[in-house]
């Protein structure tokens, strides 16, 4: 199913509320670099067989009436945005109205296919004139770590709640699959998914009767209700005060609040020993100089004989390597302090800084990509319903984008997510 994202009248967010969006409500002029970037734009229209199309009706560059479309609304703007700052300036364009596409994901997922070839290699030089590093205070140190957190998980869990299923699942869910095994994903079908998707950790932690379990990274709730319902005795944390009273609510209210105690707590401020960590899509909000701490502090709390079953977003090492340090629209819109690791990095941290090695994995990429369909659809037809939260139309440009990117990225496969089982090697005798 394709997506489209109402056409905005030329200027439509030129009124964009300057405190809340300084960079979208303001245009910079920058006539060279906006040169470079409409060059740019052609070479990879005609590469990619994109159908780039302008106010007036005429295209950038010849192109099939069948392929990805990128619409143009105000190219001027587009252009200069675009040669200030790349990426961040592409999505902040979209944020402002300036352009559009009839299948956001279709544009996004073929610009995130081989997306080191969108540059050519001769013009790599390029990326010095608008590439940043991000801001020291998005770095995820004890102090900044939960004022990334609250920007992300409190904007409001009304807001998650409407595009969310009912388990409040912020993670990739785990289908069914059909004969050729590709997952048959449906709304009504996406709480079982995402109950087969812990539970599938949660056999993978061996987590059962008895169990002392650490959860790092709480969510709403559902996993430790799940393991709970097991018969362990979960620990989780969290660092946001809105995740933290609803987990809260939603445990006591399923009957295990004297098997589940959620804690305001930063992982490495963990304590205890336990028989299984379990921790779902955290580690992409830890920051890649962190990673050795995270690794630590599972190797420190898990006991003797103990499992830990993560589930990680991953990308290809070299693209990790090469986007690292990179300041995205993503870290500066959506998940500050963040960082997707790479498997490579996974298995060289836990190598270098714990007894701890990576056992097994599984991964479900495809699966990832349906999810995120089923949310961006959800999302966008309860917009009425968003804005009344008090939530503008830049916000949910921002996070339509976000949504489409994301599944964009998985349907491309440039973004993976795993199951990983992490334990302590026999030693030899």
């Amino acid at each position: 199913m394709t997506t489209h994202v109402e056409a905005l009248a030329p200027g439509a967010f030129a009124t964009a509320d300057p405190r809340h969006w300084p960079d979208v409500a303001r245009v910079p002029r920058t006539p060279l670099k906006a040169a470079v970037a409409r060059r740019l734009l052609r070479r990879i229209a005609r590469r990619r067989g994109l159908r780039v199309e302008l106010p007036n009706g005429r295209l950038l560059e010849p192109a099939p009436a069948a392929a990805p479309v990128l619409r143009l609304h105000r190219p001027g703007a587009f252009f200069h945005r675009v040669g200030m700052s790349g990426l961040i300036g592409f999505g902040e364009s979209y944020q402002a109205g300036e352009w559009d596409s009839p299948d956001l994901v279709g544009l996004l997922t073929e610009l995130a296919t081989a997306p080191e070839t969108l540059v050519p290699t001769g013009a790599q030089w390029l990326r010095r004139l608008y590439v940043k590093r991000p801001p020291a205070g998005q770095l995820s140190t004890p102090d900044n770590a939960r004022t990334n957190i609250h920007r992300h998980y409190d904007l409001s869990n009304e807001l998650f709640a409407l595009f969310l299923d009912p388990t409040l699942s912020y993670s990739s869910a785990l289908f069914p699959t059909d004969p050729a095994g590709a997952p048959v994903a449906s709304w009504e079908n996406l709480a079982q998914a995402q109950h087969r998707k812990i539970d599938r950790l949660l056999d993978l932690a061996r987590v059962g009767a008895g169990s002392r379990v650490l959860e790092i990274g709480t969510g709403w709730g559902e996993l430790a209700i799940r393991a709970a319902a097991r018969g362990a005795r979960v620990v989780s944390l969290t660092l946001s005060e809105e995740q933290l009273a609803l987990a809260r609510r939603r445990v006591a209210e399923a009957g295990f609040a004297n098997r589940v105690e959620v804690r305001l707590c930063d992982y490495r401020a963990a304590e205890g020993e336990f028989d299984a960590v379990v921790s779902v899509e955290m580690i992409e909000a830890v920051g890649r100089p962190f990673w050795p701490a995270y690794f630590a502090t599972i190797d420190r709390v898990l006991a003797p004989g103990g499992r830990a079953a993560l589930q990680a977003i991953t990308m290809p090492h070299e693209r990790m390597l090469a986007s690292s340090g990179t300041y995205t629209w993503i870290l500066k819109y959506i998940f500050p302090g963040g960082q997707i690791p790479s498997t490579e990095a996974i298995r060289q941290a836990t190598a270098r800084h714990t007894s701890l090695r990576v056992a097994a994995r599984d991964s479900f990429g495809p699966h990832y990509a349906q999810t995120l369909r089923l949310w961006r659809e959800r999302f966008t037809e309860r917009a009425d319903e968003v804005a009344a939260l008090g939530f503008d139309q830049v916000f949910q440009r921002m996070w339509e984008l976000y949504l489409a990117y994301s599944e964009a990225g998985f349907a491309a496969g440039y973004l993976d997510v795993q199951q990983i089982l992490l334990t302590r090697p026999e030693p030899s005798r």
